[in-house]
């Protein structure tokens, strides 16, 4: 899985607040990784339509 930076920038935010004993941090840091997350498969999902829609071109060009 592709590792962008709010991903890691929320690891290690939720990282810190366990080991220091904030909650408000650890669930900072969560939610930027969760958006991380997130952001990483919208762009997975962008990019296998940029492919359909290459395969679809080339294919309507054969015919």
């Amino acid at each position: 899985m592709v590792k962008n930076a709010d991903e890691v920038k929320g690891r290690v935010k939720e990282a810190a607040g366990s080991l220091i004993g904030n909650k408000q941090l650890k669930s900072e840091g969560k939610a930027d990784r969760i958006a991380g997350e997130a952001k990483a498969k919208v762009k997975e999902a962008e990019a296998k339509a940029e492919k359909l829609i290459d395969k679809a071109k080339a294919a309507s060009r054969k015919k």
